[in-house]
């Protein structure tokens, strides 16, 4: 699977331990960069080149990070097409996959270790989006929001 990376310089150790992971599991990662270290680097450029390049690609799937994964999963669902979601455990990364279909996870370097963080992460690539309909149904919602279609209606309105 190609998988889009991008990080800050809080981020970008754990991504190139990342994309060295990923590549041993046969995956294909594709860096947005940083290409080196900067203290004083912003995360945007290289999130938001990853979030497209996710959007762009059907059936690949991007992992951004930071210091808490915070602003980075902020700025990937900036990008229409993008469902990012913050990284906490294996499973709240299972649930992204499983319940919202999310293609981008956001993880923060200085959140977990380099074992727990590649766990999240496997956890995330290995799971499948559920479809079901109830699950469907709130995507579609969100989807047709960000297209402009306006908000949802209330329940029994």
């Amino acid at each position: 699977m190609r998988v889009h990376l991008g990080s800050d310089h809080a981020g970008f150790e754990l991504k190139q331990a990342l994309a060295r992971h990923l590549t041993a599991l046969g995956h294909e990662p594709v860096d947005h960069g940083p290409s080196e270290y900067d203290a004083l680097d912003d995360y945007p450029p290289f999130v938001l080149r990853a979030a497209e390049a996710v959007a762009a690609e059907p059936g690949s799937l991007g992992v951004v990070l930071g210091g808490s994964g915070n602003g980075e999963q902020i700025a990937a669902n900036k990008v229409r097409g993008v469902r990012a979601a913050l990284g906490w455990s294996t499973e709240t990364a299972t649930l992204a996959r499983e319940h919202n279909d999310a293609n981008v996870l956001g993880l923060g370097a200085r959140m977990h270790d380099l074992e727990t963080a590649l766990q999240v992460v496997d956890a995330f690539l290995a799971t499948s989006y559920s479809g079901e309909e109830r699950h469907a149904r709130r995507i579609a919602m969100l989807t047709d929001y960000e297209g402009g279609g306006g908000l949802p209606p209330l329940p029994g309105a």
